[in-house]
């Protein structure tokens, strides 16, 4: 029999999942502007209110993948949703810095939940030998929710004022929720495991390489998220938010396409080609002095960019059983939000010692090093205990 990965419960958790990024993505483009414009906050403050959320994230990534397998699946992922709901209604009687910087830190530790609760849930629904496409598929709500609430959120934001915005981002959630509510959990991802609050259910040793790999790409990817804008404006092009168009366009083509071929031939070939594409397309990026040269890197380094996070995923869910799941995700998605935090920081000292472009030179090494450590320290490890754990 042939086994499908789309489903009523898949299309649900994808709805879900979508939705819940919007939402995400909506305030956290519109927040700043609102922040200075209607708050008067500095560029110091804005800095903490956005940091803050990551913050607490980190904090909570490995209690959350724990929580899933001690207590079961849907009862942390709609209790996630539900508070996070509630919270995006603190927008609108916030109305201090102080108070902002503790909602969002309060958000930030339910987004820990939401996140490896909603990845952990579609890996559990996804045919084992269709892991790779279908993370790609699941993986295509989260580029696709950064795409469009952005747009969302700004335009709302500048026709009718913040208070619509986060207004609307409440319907949305609630629209999430609605949506998380209706899917149906095998029995055995109900109920909760007999699990003792430690460091190895705190987080997967076999999880562990392939995650420290996604931390040390991931630094590259926080630099280019922090400056890109910045360094558009210095070459001379204004319109830069064309080049996340194309970037998340180069990420939604990677994330259908590949994982048909980490299913068929495993993260080998897949892997190193995307890794190169990193180490190219950075420098490109650092040499661009005209719009086809930017616009260009963004398809490249998009693609290669699309590729990591998804394969890595299957990865270390090809190598935790059902049990161990939970802390399997959160194990991948620390180490996401470490990379990511750690390099919005380091870009920001390079750019302020030295430039803009030395980031992405910098970048481009960092990448290498990415690849270095797959070839010498995570695929072999991964294709030998992959053969146990089968």
């Amino acid at each position: 029999m042939k086994e499908k990965i789309w489903n009523r419960d898949f299309v649900l958790l994808i709805l879900s999942n979508f939705l819940m990024y919007i939402t995400y993505y909506a305030i956290l483009s519109a927040l700043p502007v609102y922040l200075v414009s209607d708050l008067h906050a500095s560029k110091m403050q804005v800095g903490l209110v956005v940091g803050v959320y990551t913050i607490a994230s980190v904090l909570v990534r490995p209690f959350s993948g724990f929580a899933l397998d001690k207590f079961g699946r849907r009862t942390i992922f709609l209790s996630g949703l539900i508070i996070y709901t509630f919270l995006l209604v603190g927008y609108l009687v916030a109305l201090s810095i102080t108070s902002i910087i503790l909602l969002r830190f309060a958000q930030g530790l339910t987004w820990g939940f939401t996140t490896v609760s909603g990845s952990t849930i579609a890996v559990d629904n996804i045919p084992t030998s269709k892991r790779g496409e279908g993370i790609g598929y699941f993986s295509l709500s989260t580029t696709l929710g950064m795409s469009v609430g952005p747009v969302i959120g700004l335009f709302i934001g500048h026709r009718w004022g913040y208070t619509a915005m986060f207004v609307s981002g409440c319907f949305l959630s609630l629209a999430s929720l609605a949506s998380a509510y209706a899917i149906h959990l095998r029995k055995r991802f109900l109920v909760g495991k007999r699990i003792q609050l430690k460091w190895n259910s705190l987080f997967e040793r076999n999880s562990i390489r392939p995650s420290l790999n996604v931390l040390i790409t991931m630094i590259a990817y926080g630099g280019l998220m922090s400056f890109i804008a910045l360094y558009g404006r210095e070459i001379g092009i204004q319109n830069s938010s064309l080049y996340f168009l194309i970037f998340s366009a180069g990420i939604a083509a990677a994330r259908i396409t590949a994982g048909k071929e980490f299913d068929r031939r495993g993260p080998r070939r897949l892997l190193t080609l995307c890794l190169m594409l990193l180490i190219i397309g950075f420098p490109m990026l650092a040499m661009a002095k005209n719009p086809l040269l930017f616009y260009l890197s963004a398809i490249v380094i998009g693609f290669g960019n699309g590729v990591i996070f998804p394969t890595f995923q299957s990865m270390v869910n090809n190598l935790a059983d059902s049990d161990h799941r939970g802390v399997a995700n959160s194990t991948l998605y620390t180490a996401v939000d470490i990379g990511m935090g750690s390099g919005m920081i380091f870009a920001g000292l390079i750019a302020e010692h030295f430039s803009i472009s030395a980031i992405f030179w910098i970048n481009s090494f960092i990448c290498a090093a990415g690849l270095f450590f797959f070839r010498l320290v995570v695929l072999g490890y991964y294709e030998k205990h992959l053969s146990v754990t089968k």
